[in-house]
């Protein structure tokens, strides 16, 4: 089963190596790796291109955002399973793709998703808070609940037959795909009980109480957008959700298997 992982950048010199390395870290030996950069001019190229070996398509290109990067990516890929990993998120060890497939398999199912840890920005040891996703039912998204996007795996037919990120929305086209395809059209959804990426705090939706605020009004929007009433409360609930995530707890799996370095494969 082939899984193709894409990775958005602009401007990602701080953070892009270790995204970099976690994917070429990973012991499945079928995966295509997409990075679509959006003009970067701060090192980031060159320290993509020192990894050239590895990766399967590469372009650096002006673009409209970063949901506009991501569709690129998916447009691109060939994988059997579609994943995105942002420039400043990592996976937590060299086993998370063979589990995600090994799940896929047992499952059947059309998605899986798993836990993320959001950390410090410049010491990934501290944790600041942690994303226990929990079993899904499609009434959670009434209250507030979504799957943490990074750790969101969709087969690709699902995005041929549902569609892609919608650019209208600037901070939470993740949120309004998710709802696109697990509450209106109920494709199926296993959750992997384990810890797979590990993300940077200060995302384009929550570095600032205004861009909190603006990310509210466009999940409001999203439910709009695919013809949905949601609860009146769900809104609210949705960054509640987000308090208990300072007080959980989740260990990280340590790596159990060696580094398997996959040269690029042109598809």
């Amino acid at each position: 089963m082939k899984v193709s992982i894409i990775t958005v950048s602009f401007n990602s010199a701080d953070t892009i190596e270790d995204t970099i390395k976690s994917v070429i870290d990973q012991t499945h030996p079928n995966i295509e790796y997409i990075i679509i950069d959006g003009g970067s001019n701060d090192g980031t190229l060159e320290i993509i291109n020192a990894y050239s070996e590895w990766i399967c398509y590469f372009i650096s290109e002006c673009d409209e955002g970063i949901y506009d990067a991501m569709n690129k990516g998916i447009q691109m890929a060939t994988g059997d399973i579609i994943c995105i990993l942002n420039s400043d998120d990592f996976y937590v060890n060299s086993d998370v793709i063979s589990q995600v497939v090994s799940h896929f398999k047992r499952t059947k199912a059309d998605s899986i998703y798993g836990d993320i840890q959001y950390v410090e920005q410049h010491d990934t040891n501290k944790v600041i808070r942690n994303w226990i996703s929990g079993h899904y039912t499609r009434q959670r998204f009434l209250f507030g609940w979504m799957p943490p996007h990074p750790a969101f795996f969709v087969r690709r037919h699902v995005y041929k037959s549902l569609g892609y990120f919608n650019t209208k929305l600037k901070t939470s086209a993740d949120y309004e795909l998710m709802l696109r395809f697990l509450f209106k059209h109920e494709i199926s959804s296993h959750y992997l009980p384990e810890l797979l990426v590990k993300m940077r705090t200060g995302g384009a939706s929550n570095s600032s109480l205004k861009k909190r605020i603006n990310a509210n009004l466009e999940d409001r929007y999203a439910w709009k957008l695919n013809g949905l009433r949601p609860y009146f409360f769900t809104a609210l609930l949705k960054p509640l959700r987000k308090v208990n995530q300072y007080f959980s707890y989740r260990t990280i799996p340590q790596n159990s298997g060696p580094s398997n370095k996959r040269k690029k494969q042109y598809v």
